[in-house]
């Protein structure tokens, strides 16, 4: 059935503005979205801050029609317009660029352009299709070699050519998902920068979750907030502060302090020594090559790095989940193969990226999930024939209130918890007694402000009890916040060093786009 409409369709390159009215989203007896009304102006380019779970991607999906709201309107250009539909969005000119890249990874630019059409000709004429996009790529800020398959492109080029895709289908109101998190600092800089231009001409507008203040205060000229699905603030972005944006985001909570970071002793021993190390990576095409990397007691060492650089593989290899073809890894200088006994008499402890998955087993109870390093130890250290379950959950309960985990009980399934309580218990177990080396790999992915600030007050109080600790985080301010050295990987190698302290982010960021 098609629907009459009296808006006229936009005009390709002219912007359009947007206003939510009162919109609410209700699911069941929870309310993700309370009575929220926003306004984004034609030519405007404004950010949406909120917490997890603060209601942004609900309101976007509103917005895009994959959900239809509860109650409240929205309006485009100043009149109401029912969106059943993202093809209804597409219409009024409405379009979203996702966190992950929806590009087809053996298709060249080009074709991956043409064949995004609502009507693709059963015969493509290839002539005047590279005419046509030739001429609409005169009028774009971005250069991208349309003519390389996908595959082949950088991080941020296939970011600006989900961008351009969009513009080329005729979108002139782009949703932008957090749109760098795959990005580096030089290439996030470079794509904002010309998305603000198209927005200052008038031929865009932007509506931006983000949750990095140096890119909402240095792009956007407004800002709205979130805060458990109400609407808390909003505001000229020059006329707010980074603290007021993140008093409004979490309200009166305290967040944890890190502790003043003890110097680290000129005579501090290795702990972790990874030499000429070879293994094959995910794919089993390339190699994984560390020739040298350690870490001494007392000092955080960050390995900065692109997504999919080898961290993972590496995290595997120390793990003791992925065989090294040759090479050495040792703990206080003996070979360490991470079984269950050298990770105990090593004090080795691990809270690997997502996890719930990898570091959890999700249907055991949280009581169970805490005993993983000790259920077959008695109180003196040897080794326990029975489990003891009233042990078990006295230990958890400690934990639980030492850790500040949120949960309905001890015995709930860890599964049914949020991710940061996921993340708190797997600190609580892991950090609790002697810590001689931490491995750490993005531990505050997804998580809420005070979530971070405790989990990494937590990992700098470990540093400063001594302990070694590898951080492998794609979140450069994160590392550079925390190390004490700061490393890069790039297509499997270690390939620069830097003290953090005097690091400069743009060679870092050379370095993890490989140009080094």
């Amino acid at each position: 059935m098609s629907t009459i409409r009296d808006t006229p369709l936009p005009q390709s390159g002219k912007a359009v503005g947007i206003d939510t009215i009162d919109m609410t989203m209700r699911f069941g007896s929870f309310t993700a979205l309370d009575h929220v009304s926003i306004k984004v102006p034609s030519g405007s380019f404004h950010a949406l801050l909120g917490e997890n779970g603060a209601g942004k991607s609900t309101l976007v999906k509103c917005i895009m029609g994959f959900y239809h709201a509860t109650s409240g309107s929205l309006s485009v250009d100043g009149r109401e317009v029912a969106i059943a539909s993202p093809k209804d969005a597409a219409s009024y000119g409405l379009g979203m660029v996702y966190q992950h890249f929806t590009l087809v990874p053996s298709l060249t630019g080009a074709e991956n352009l043409v064949i995004s059409r609502a009507e693709v000709p059963a015969i493509i004429n290839w002539a005047k299709e590279r005419k046509d996009l030739s001429a609409f790529m005169e009028r774009m800020p971005f250069k991208i070699p349309l003519e390389r398959p996908v595959s082949e492109l950088a991080a941020g080029e296939k970011q600006k050519l989900e961008i351009v895709k969009q513009l080329y289908l005729g979108r002139s109101f782009l949703v932008l998902d957090e749109p760098t998190s795959v990005l580096t600092p030089a290439e996030a800089d470079e794509m904002l920068g010309l998305v603000r231009g198209m927005t200052e001409r008038g031929e865009l507008t932007v509506l931006m979750i983000s949750h990095k203040f140096h890119e909402v205060t240095k792009f956007a000229d407004a800002v709205s907030i979130l805060r458990r699905g109400k609407l808390v603030g909003t505001g000229k972005v020059g006329e707010l502060s980074t603290a007021d944006m993140a008093a409004m985001m979490i309200g009166d909570v305290k967040l944890a302090k890190l502790d003043t970071r003890i110097p680290v002793s000129e005579s501090a021993e290795p702990v972790l020594k990874v030499e000429q190390v070879k293994a094959p990576d995910r794919s089993g095409l390339k190699t994984i090559e560390i020739e040298n990397l350690m870490v001494r007691s007392g000092e955080i060492v960050g390995i900065a790095g692109i997504s999919g650089n080898g961290q993972k593989e590496l995290t595997e290899i120390l793990a003791g989940q992925r065989p090294a073809d040759s090479g050495r890894v040792s703990v206080k200088g003996e070979a360490y193969g991470a079984t269950r006994r050298e990770t105990r008499k090593n004090n080795v402890r691990f809270i690997p990226e997502e996890p719930l998955q990898n570091a959890c087993a999700p249907r055991m109870t949280v009581s169970e999930n805490l005993a993983f390093r000790t259920f077959d130890l008695k109180g003196d250290g040897k080794d326990a024939i029975w489990l003891n379950k009233g042990k078990m959950r006295k230990r958890a309960t400690a934990l639980i209130s030492d850790f500040k985990v949120k949960t309905a009980s001890s015995s709930s399934p860890i599964a049914s918890l949020s991710g940061g309580n996921v993340q708190r218990a797997v600190l609580a177990r892991e950090l609790t007694g002697e810590v001689d080396l931490l491995i750490v790999s993005n531990p505050c992915f997804g998580l809420d402000f005070s979530a971070v600030a405790e989990i990494r007050a937590r990992i700098m109080k470990a540093r400063n009890s001594g302990a070694a600790v590898l951080l492998l985080s794609e979140d450069l301010d994160e590392l550079l916040e925390m190390s004490d050295r700061i490393l890069v990987i790039s297509e499997g190698r270690l390939v620069y060093e830097t003290p953090a302290r005097s690091a400069d982010i743009g060679v870092i960021g050379a370095h993890m786009a490989g140009h080094h």
